[in-house]
């Protein structure tokens, strides 16, 4: 019966080095290969992206634009439209802006600006607006419109300080 028993013991051991093996053998891959998670797509074969949006998709204001406005945009707001035709904001209707916002939109688009970029899109804006005004967005109803600083606004309120043109 001793000889049994001993079998017996030799036998079990022997059942645990295929297990063993195998242990030892994931641990190594586990190690030596790339450690992606569920978060990353793996895109290349030593390469991998996150699997979120980007910053661009997420604030579509910060998208990066390159433009040259064709020789039909004559006006900021034609300009501030064309900016705004493929980013998902529009302006709001005429009634209900400002006067300072509208008289804004009809002035002439001045050279300098014809072409603006690499830029961000809120950037653009802000620079075909000048700095008299500020940019307002409305996220949730994808709305741009523009104010009059607070600045701008007592340079114009100051008795006899006409600064508009009265034409040629």
């Amino acid at each position: 019966m001793p000889s049994s028993q001993a079998t017996m013991k030799t036998h079990r051991s022997d059942d645990f080095r295929p297990l063993l093996a195998s242990a030892i053998s994931l641990a190594i891959c586990m190690c030596i290969s790339p450690r992606l998670n569920a978060a990353e797509i793996q895109v290349g074969r030593y390469s991998s992206l996150p699997a979120m949006p980007t910053a661009a998709q997420v604030d579509l204001l910060v998208t990066t634009v390159t433009v040259s406005f064709p020789a039909r945009i004559y006006t900021v707001g034609e300009a501030v439209k064309y900016l705004l035709q493929r980013s998902g904001y529009r302006l709001p209707a005429g009634e209900v802006m400002a006067p300072e916002t509208a008289d804004l939109l009809v002035l002439p688009l001045p050279a300098v600006h014809r072409s603006l970029g690499p830029i961000t899109l809120i950037q653009a804006l802000e620079t075909l607006a000048g700095p008299a005004f500020h940019l307002i967005h409305d996220p949730v109803h994808r709305l741009i419109s523009f104010e009059l600083c607070t600045s701008a606004v007592r340079i114009t309120q100051q008795p006899g300080s006409s600064l508009k043109s009265e034409g040629p």
